[in-house]
């Protein structure tokens, strides 16, 4: 079932794409009509939903693509660098990400999910200081509201705390969960 969702979606993405000459309406680059007899799409599914649901399948890298091209069709706003941050951390490429979160946050400095995405990706880091600051300041942003927030800044704190005792190597990994509205949630792998 969830494959097959995969495979309608990407297949939806693709025929929104159309022919390379022409542009979202069936017109091409020069503001030309499309040809007599071209299939033009007018209304397709708005490409962070779409992202959004190949995220929560696990298909980071396709959910990249939806990212990238609702940013390119919406024009690049705080929501949709946000959205690439996470697709990018999920995807282990934690400079990328980190990146595309200090962009959203710099666009839009009241946008809690951002700054909270930016904590986990400075925790997967190892920059605990910055991290529980990050945090802090997406718990005052959200009233402390959210309990993802609160457990993230919780984790940031103990981290912080007993960074003498946390060996160099990797066997602190962090994972994110999904809690909706574009937050997630650290949660430790052993």
């Amino acid at each position: 079932m969830m494959r097959g969702l995969i495979i309608f979606t990407t297949f939806l993405g693709l025929a929104a794409c159309g022919d390379p000459g022409t542009g979202p309406l069936g017109q091409d680059r020069q503001g030309v009509p499309a040809p007599p007899g071209t299939h033009v799409l007018r209304n397709s599914v708005d490409g962070l939903v779409v992202g959004d649901r190949l995220m929560e399948a696990g298909e980071y890298e396709l959910a990249l693509r939806a990212y990238l091209r609702a940013a390119a069709e919406d024009g690049t706003t705080a929501q949709h660098l946000s959205a690439l941050g996470s697709a990018n951390l999920q995807l282990g490429r934690l400079g990328q990400a980190e990146a595309y979160l200090r962009q959203a946050v710099e666009e839009d400095p009241g946008f809690t999910p951002a700054w909270n995405n930016l904590g986990v990706v400075l925790m997967e880091q190892g920059e605990y200081g910055e991290a529980r600051q990050v945090f802090q300041h997406a718990f005052a942003l959200d009233s402390g509201q959210t309990d993802s927030i609160r457990e993230n800044l919780r984790l940031a704190i103990a981290r912080m705390e007993n960074s003498g005792y946390i060996p160099d190597n990797n066997e602190n990994r962090y994972d994110l969960e999904r809690r909706g509205g574009g937050r997630w949630i650290l949660s430790e792998t052993p």
